[in-house]
């Protein structure tokens, strides 16, 4: 076996290594090995179709920037399209909070404010030539610093490679782009994603800012909940989108597995990352997911999903689960709206799922980093208790049982379909496990902010509390019932619609502006 694995493997991996494993981190070379998470068999069953987007008339412009700074997309668009505000007004108000707060929070890596200031005059331009390209028009926002941007760094929050630029244009930004939105910054993304730590610091929660936002999309979500920005997009491999928006309270959309495009993405394991929105609501999250979504010759995942209008489904036909870890509060808000809820349970045989996410994500991740760690730029890396210790343990997982893990990974799939009788159910958006499962079968969850609860010794002039959330879950290829039952419940809540006191920062804090 020596003799063999000398003179026939290590020239194979050496080769190999030359070939593919001499760049990090990007989605060049893709697997052959192609993951699609369709029950369908199909992941395009009929045309793909725009959403009809609801219309917010009558908006009044107004009087301060807090209140501007708080309003939906569908509102800031209003305002925009009938002029009472031009999109270099509005790209003026959100960078000032973005610079204002930053120094709390943390949450910024790269202002693109030359570039925001040229794509709002060209929004602005358009307007006033008749020209209207929809409801993100004008509208500012902010991309996770791991998707590429022409002509500025992409740092993937690590010092590694915090001079890096990619000079070309990211599938998502490309999307946004072509809409008229404005990118106003580069924020936090965990270093590598992983996580709230990056070279310049760690992200803090808004609403409590002794604790960390958690990450690794730490920017999107702290930036969002501030009014830093009015959305933002972030991705996630196993809860960075999911973690830091139930921390910092935003209402967040973890996509179907390849419904958007991740061409120009950091990668950390082509068969589980995904982007998503970060928004201040279902509604608004929505609207980005389908102007984002769509697939990409870069991206061999990605997949034309024909998702049906959200804004047109009738929940009263839905039957939906809750389990034990639900929010009740949902469970009776959509009971009075109409939908059945029933008490529900997803029945499945294998007994670690973290396990498989864990040998998946690590490997996957270490093939992408291969030279990296080889390098020993693994010793310099921010936190040496993550990215570090899990990819010398990855060097050492057999290719026999990685693929045993993906075997596994398919009869928990089929296990998970079979038992999932409902339309969609409710449960903690955080619980480990149904991280791990959510993003192994590839489904989707919504993230929706479902109360308040307080802190322990919270200081006497300061307003820290820790925003309750909970997630709602769809089949694959089914996001469009997660953003309806979403919006069902915000239609008659407003727990998406608080805001934290930033400004507010304690006596005791020793964390200045």
């Amino acid at each position: 076996m020596e003799d063999g694995a000398e003179e026939f493997n290590v020239p194979a991996f050496r080769e190999n290594r030359k070939l593919v494993a001499l760049e990090n981190g990007g989605l060049h070379n893709p697997s052959a090995l192609v993951f699609k998470s369709s029950w369908n068999g199909n992941n395009k069953v009929k045309e793909s179709k725009s959403f009809n987007y609801p219309r917010t008339s009558m908006v009044h412009l107004p009087s301060n920037d807090e209140d501007i700074a708080f309003m939906t997309i569908t509102e800031l668009g209003e305002l925009i399209r009938t002029k009472k505000i031009t999109s270099q007004q509005l790209t003026d108000v959100f960078l000032r909070r973005l610079k204002r707060y930053n120094t709390v929070l943390e949450s910024v890596i790269t202002y693109t404010e030359d570039l925001a200031y040229k794509q709002a005059k060209e929004a602005d331009d358009l307007l006033d030539q008749g020209k209207y390209l929809g409801p993100l028009h004008g509208i500012p926002y902010g991309l996770k610093d791991t998707i590429a941007v022409p002509q500025y760094n992409t740092t993937w929050g690590s010092k590694s490679f915090k001079n890096q630029v990619i000079d070309m244009e990211a599938f998502v930004y490309k999307r946004l782009k072509s809409t008229g939105a404005v990118l106003l910054a580069k924020l936090v993304a965990g270093s590598l994603g992983y996580d709230d730590i990056w070279f310049g610091g760690r992200t803090r929660n808004p609403w409590n800012i002794e604790e960390f936002s958690t990450g690794s999309s730490a920017g999107p979500a702290a930036s969002t909940s501030a009014g830093m920005v009015p959305f933002a997009i972030g991705s996630e491999t196993a809860g960075s989108i999911t973690y830091p928006a139930a921390r910092c309270g935003v209402t967040a959309l973890r996509p179907t597995f390849g419904t958007v495009a991740r061409t120009g993405v950091m990668s950390i394991s082509e068969s589980l990352d995904k982007l998503g929105p970060f928004c201040r609501s279902a509604v608004d999250c929505a609207i980005i997911l389908d102007l984002i979504r769509g697939m990409d010759a870069g991206d061999p995942s990605s997949c034309e999903v024909a998702l049906e209008d959200p804004f047109h489904v009738d929940i009263t036909k839905l039957t939906v689960g809750y389990l034990d870890s639900a929010e009740m509060e949902v469970v009776n808000v959509l009971s009075v709206k109409g939908v059945k809820l029933v008490p529900f349970k997803l029945n499945y045989t294998i007994s670690s799922v973290q396990s498989i996410l864990d040998i998946t994500m690590d490997v996957d991740m270490l093939a992408h980093f291969d030279n990296w760690q080889r390098e020993g730029h693994d010793h310099d890396y921010e936190a040496q208790d993550q990215w570090p210790v899990e990819l010398r343990r990855a060097r050492l997982v057999p290719a026999v049982d990685y693929i045993q893990a993906q075997r596994a990974r398919g009869k928990l799939i089929r296990e998970v379909r079979e038992s999932f009788t409902v339309d969609a159910f409710i449960g903690n958006v955080t619980d480990w496990e149904l991280v791990c499962l959510g993003n192994l079968v590839g489904m989707p969850v919504m993230v929706v902010p479902t109360g308040f609860k307080s802190i322990e010794h919270p200081p006497k002039d300061g307003t820290r509390r820790t925003m309750a959330t909970t997630g709602i879950y769809a089949r694959p290829d089914h996001d469009h019932i997660a953003l309806a039952l979403a919006m069902a419940y915000q239609s008659v809540t407003d727990h998406h619609k608080q805001r934290p006191s930033v400004d507010d920062l304690g006596p005791n804090d020793n964390v200045h502006k």
